[in-house]
Parts: structure tokens; sequence; C-alpha cells
């Protein structure tokens, strides 16, 4: 048993759809290690129990793991967008709204964000970005006028696989993205932010200025 075997056996079980979603996506879905999975959905979800945000704002649905474990948390009338470029997932991704019971809290875009973010109106509470590390500071820009003051920004895998501290590592353009990011977000003093270890990375920024 490894640590992470073991923090997934004493933490509350995986919710059943999730892990069917789980499951699914592992047996019939490209690039499955891009499924944020358990640890990091109780993660999100707990934050979500925590802040209680009305509104969230995620960059990447995949195949929708880490939407539903948010809004699973979400208050009454609270509402999530989630916005995913891959239209070859959107059924997939709508299926397991439907089973979790989540049409009414899951609003999913499919198309670009770089094109989506600027056409919407309203502020967020909370914005998760799990989507191309090559474009994490252009999302940084797109995304940190849509964010109230007080709300937290989450970036996931701003670790890269440890490339972020291997010299030798840093020349393609995924990792340079993720680097770019990191020292914007450091850069700003708009925001106090802190790197938690869990799995690849997550980034907590919190924004406490316009």
């Amino acid at each position: 048993m490894n640590i992470e075997e073991y923090v997934s056996e004493f933490s509350q079980p995986e919710h059943p759809i999730l892990k069917e979603l789980g499951r699914e996506t592992k047996l019939k879905v490209l690039m499955p290690r891009m499924l944020s999975g358990q640890i990091q959905g109780k993660l999100l979800q707990f934050l979500v129990y925590m802040l209680k945000p009305s509104s969230i704002l995620e960059l990447g649905t995949y195949t929708g793991y880490s939407a539903i474990s948010m809004a699973m948390a979400l208050p009454e009338n609270a509402v999530l967008h989630s916005i995913e470029i891959n239209d070859e997932l959107e059924s997939f991704i709508r299926k397991y709204i439907n089973k979790a019971g989540l049409e009414h809290k899951i609003i999913l875009h499919i198309g670009n964000a770089l094109n989506i973010v600027p056409k919407m109106e309203q502020k967020f509470d909370f914005i998760f970005i799990d989507a191309d590390k090559r474009l994490y500071p252009q999302y940084y820009d797109l995304v940190f006028p849509k964010l109230k003051v007080g709300g937290f920004m989450l970036a996931d895998n701003v670790l890269w696989g440890e490339k972020v501290i291997q010299t030798l590592k840093q020349n393609d353009e995924y990792t340079k993205g993720i680097l770019q990011f990191n020292q914007k977000v450091l850069s700003d003093n708009r925001t106090e932010n802190f790197i938690l270890p869990v799995r690849d990375g997550i980034s907590i920024i919190r924004k406490i200025a316009d």
C-alpha cells in the first residue's frame, strides 16, 4: 500500500456515481490520467462546503469528475459553470451530470474558454483551472476580472510532475506555461497564494484587490 492508497482508504468512500464515472473514463476515454479522482475531488468538495460559494467557474471539465464533486457540495440555488473544449466528451459529461441529478446546478459550456469567458457577465466566488497548461498565464488574466474580491481561484498541476524544479526538463511549452503562471501569481500583489503539494500540486489563490 502506498501513501495515496492509505489516504483513500481512511477518507470518506468515493460516491458511487463518481466511482462509476472514474471507471468508465479509464475504460473508454483517452488520457484517463487527467481525471481528478477521489483525493482531489474530495479536497475540492470540502473547500466548497467550507466556502459556500454561490457561483463557481471551472475551466476544463474533462469527463466531469471535479465538476460533479464540487456541485454536490454547493448550497441550494448556487450554480457551477464548466467549460470543456472537446465536444466529443459532451455526451459522456451530460450522462453523468444527469445520473448525479445535478442538471440544475451544473451549466456545461462546450467550446474555447478564451471565447466563452469574456461573454460571461457574472462574477464568481470560486474558480478552478484545469485546462491546457500552455495557456495557464492567459487563463489567469482571463478569469481574474471575473473573480470577486475575497474569492478563491485554484489551479491544478502547478508542480507538473516536478518538472518545475528540473531545469533540464523545462523546455516544452506545457512546462513553460506552468512556470510562467506560478511566477505571475507570485508577483501579483492583488492576491495571496499557497501551493498545496497534493497529487500534482494545486495553487490556492485568494483575491484581495481588483
